[in-house]
């Protein structure tokens, strides 16, 4: 990821930062497939260090045998993705709020 100026995260902003990657990654999921043909989902961020921080999301990810047209790692990849992008705007919103 490129250099985008943060400042130096506090443990509050780290945490809202994981709940935030969480939250993008667990809503890209469910949105498509629906809760009761989910079996497993799994979503684990962590940070670590203040500047920079190091972010690493893991997705897990099994479905119901009634979902056979859906590809579970697929899927876990994409929210992956999509937590990275809710971590980048979270980021550059703190950034953008320090600068001023």
């Amino acid at each position: 990821m490129e250099e985008i100026g943060i400042p130096e995260l506090t443990t509050r902003q780290r945490e809202e930062l994981c709940a935030v990657a969480e939250r993008a990654a667990r809503n890209h999921v469910l949105s498509k497939a629906p809760s009761n043909r989910i079996s497993v989902l799994n979503v684990t961020v962590d940070a670590e260090g203040t500047k920079p921080v190091t972010v690493n999301v893991e997705v897990e990810v099994t479905l119901s045998p009634l979902m056979k047209d859906c590809d579970a790692e697929k899927l876990a990849n994409e929210a992956t993705e999509k937590a990275f992008v809710a971590i980048e705007a979270f980021l550059r919103e703190l950034a953008c709020k320090s600068s001023k």
